[in-house]
């Protein structure tokens, strides 16, 4: 028995008339408007030749994908069991690793029990992966756990990767291992989910029912597992996550119906299935619609508040809070914990509306167009179901696994310091430095380690940006690129005395030496090569990195003019220099006083004029009017 999804999930056992009722209302939201995408990855063969190639495989929805990743190793085709519906134990099979041996990819015939038995099987066999042939030539389906999970404990246990393969690829497989063939593949993921910048997207289709069984329970525990991984991506702005709901609806001709008004909201317009799979007790599916809508519209308000991480809160507390087997699945319940977590219960309820009116809710309705996929996405039709950058996650729910694919969301060298730990990834600049350059002296590389590998890229320190291949060679350039292992260039200290090659422009051996720059600069001996120090009466000796000069007959080696002088001479020339010096300011002192003392007098000469003048006309003016007074007699 085996479960392909290319159809919409299982229906609960319900009366025949809900069974016709929610089945019609899934099938037209999911299937006549959409389609199911299947995801798949690549898998590489490199030997034999015959087999050469790349071809497609089926991502399993269960055990790890090593999504971002991939894993090389050697196809193995059991003599026995090879359906791998019974432990490999009762045939005296192993496929343990030894030491310094490849993994092995296990192929095994499709066909008589489940997917997730065989994958079982495998892995307790010990192996890395499985390989599932198809047995019918068809496009590839995806793998999926049986609806019966509840009776199957070793689902959450089932850790290897698994794919589809196509009968006609199976077949040949199967032949060159038969034939002796050692068959190397390598199964590759790295481009199975878009990796387009550092900001990864990421939807989760839920549901508020926990009376499902352990798909219910899984869903709750991975929520409460990964709410606080997800709380800082979303807060650090490296996430944006989206949750979503499935709801079906009624035909028209059945709105009218016991079952249509027990499992549905506005008129037959959104239902959900009996969580009990009982009309007659318990809690209906339409409650189960209500507290879908309102987890939808906590995230609304909460994302208004710039608090979107608040969802996480609120759907683990429900859960532990609100149980249905508690009773405790109600409008009063949920407020508390709405209370509790500082949200407006009055703008949530606003933003749920009148689930009895007959009109479409638009929240709830956007949740159904969203249903429909778009683009590389298919449908949602699988519950629970993960989003990342509008790809379906195919795999197990489980903290680590989804980790591990968001990390593969990012675009390289832009991935969080959580995507780099050891328990998510390999630090491939551990190893021989990731065969990049490395300047051991300074402890710098052009290593960069990422979650799919590593890249070869100079790098910046301390603000000073190195330049090169990153490969073979990179070099410190600009301002400040001296104060980083002297910026790549010759440095050499003697005596206390260092000299060094590096300047902003790069690297060039200083006066006194000459070389490269780089590796080397040697002392030039300027006595030896005559280049200073050569007038008659001087005495060279060479110093490392410059010379001393000296005179004899007591005379003074001026070093501008390479030439000696007499120091008496030198004296004279002195103090001739001093008594001019003093004579000049001597004579500019007299020069000035007597420019003060002729501005002082011009000054006071100039005022008693002013003086004058204010009385002198008054008496003119006296002597005018006599005279005129003298004629007129």
């Amino acid at each position: 028995m085996e479960l392909r999804s290319t159809t919409p999930p299982p229906m609960p056992r319900l009366p025949l008339l809900a069974w016709a009722v929610l089945l019609c209302g899934l099938c037209f939201s999911c299937c006549c408007e959409g389609r199911f995408v299947v995801e798949n990855n690549s898998l590489k063969v490199t030997a034999p030749d015959e087999l050469k190639g790349t071809y497609e495989c089926a991502i399993g929805n269960f055990g790890v994908p090593q999504y971002g990743g991939t894993m090389v190793g050697v196809v193995a085709y059991p003599k026995a069991n090879r359906k791998a519906c019974k432990s490999f134990d009762d045939f005296d099979i192993s496929y343990k690793a030894k030491p310094g041996s490849f993994p092995t990819f296990l192929l095994v015939d499709r066909g008589d029990c489940f997917f997730t038995k065989k994958a079982w099987n495998a892995q307790n066999a010990g192996v890395a992966a499985i390989l599932v042939a198809d047995d019918k030539d068809e496009p590839l389906i995806t793998m999926d756990t049986p609806e019966e999970s509840g009776r199957v404990d070793y689902l959450e246990n089932i850790t290897i990767a698994s794919a589809l393969i196509t009968k006609s690829f199976g077949d040949r497989l199967r032949k060159a291992v038969e034939s002796g063939n050692m068959v190397n593949v390598n199964l590759d993921w790295r481009e199975s989910l878009p990796h387009p910048d550092e900001r990864v997207e990421y939807e989760f289709w839920t549901n508020s029912n926990d009376e499902c069984g352990p798909k219910c329970d899984s869903q709750i525990d991975f929520v409460k597992s990964f709410k606080g991984p997800a709380q800082i991506l979303e807060k650090k702005g490296y996430t944006q996550f989206t949750p979503h709901y499935i709801t079906w609806y009624c035909p028209e001709s059945f709105t009218l119906s016991k079952q249509c008004k027990s499992q549905c909201i506005n008129h037959g317009r959104y239902c959900a299935p009996d969580p009990e799979q009982d009309f007659s007790t318990g809690y209906d599916g339409k409650d189960v619609v209500v507290q879908n809508l309102r987890q939808i519209c906590v995230y609304k308000v909460a994302k208004e508040n710039e608090k979107p991480w608040l969802w996480w809160d609120y759907v683990t507390d429900f859960a532990i809070r609100c149980p249905m087997k508690e009773k405790k699945y109600t409008k009063e319940c949920a407020d508390g914990v709405i209370k509790s977590l500082g949200l407006d219960h009055k703008a949530i309820d606003k933003c749920i509306g009148d689930p009895d009116a007959d009109k479409e809710n638009p929240v709830l309705k956007a949740e159904q167009d969203a249903q429909i996929g778009k683009g590389a996405r298919g449908d949602v039709t699988i519950l629970p179901t993960l989003v990342i950058n509008n790809r379906q996650y195919r795999g197990k729910l489980d903290k680590g696994a989804v980790l591990k694919a968001l990390c593969a969301g990012f675009k390289e060298t832009t991935e969080p310091a959580v995507c780099l730990t050891e328990d998510i990834q390999t630090n491939e600049c551990l190893e021989n430095n990731g065969g990049c350059w490395h300047d051991k002296a300074a402890n710098i590389s052009a290593c960069k380690d990422t979650f799919r590998g590593r890249v070869c890229e100079c790098p910046v320190v301390k603000g000073v940006k190195f330049v090169g291949d990153g490969y073979t060679h990179c070099e410190a350039s600009g301002s400040g690129r001296c104060e980083i292992n002297n910026g790549g260039c010759w440095k050499e200290t003697r005596n206390g005395l260092t000299h060094s090659a590096c300047t902003d422009g790069g690297c060039k051996c200083p006066d006194g030496f000459k070389g490269d720059g780089v590796h080397k600069c040697e002392d030039v001996d300027e006595c030896k090569e005559k280049t200073a120090c050569q007038c008659k009466e001087c005495k060279c000796k060479n110093t490392w990195g410059s010379y001393e000069c000296g005179c004899g007959g007591g005379l003074l080696y001026m070093k501008e003019h390479d030439t000696c002088i007499s120091k008496q001479t030198t004296a004279q020339v002195g103090w001739n220099f001093l008594w001019v010096v003093f004579f000049g300011l001597a004579a500019a002192g007299i020069a000035g006083y007597a420019v003060y003392k002729y501005r002082i007098r011009s000054y006071m000469d100039s005022e008693i004029r002013a003086i004058m003048a204010q009385y002198m006309p008054l008496d003119n003016q006296g002597e005018i009017h006599g005279h005129s007074h003298h004629i007129e007699l």
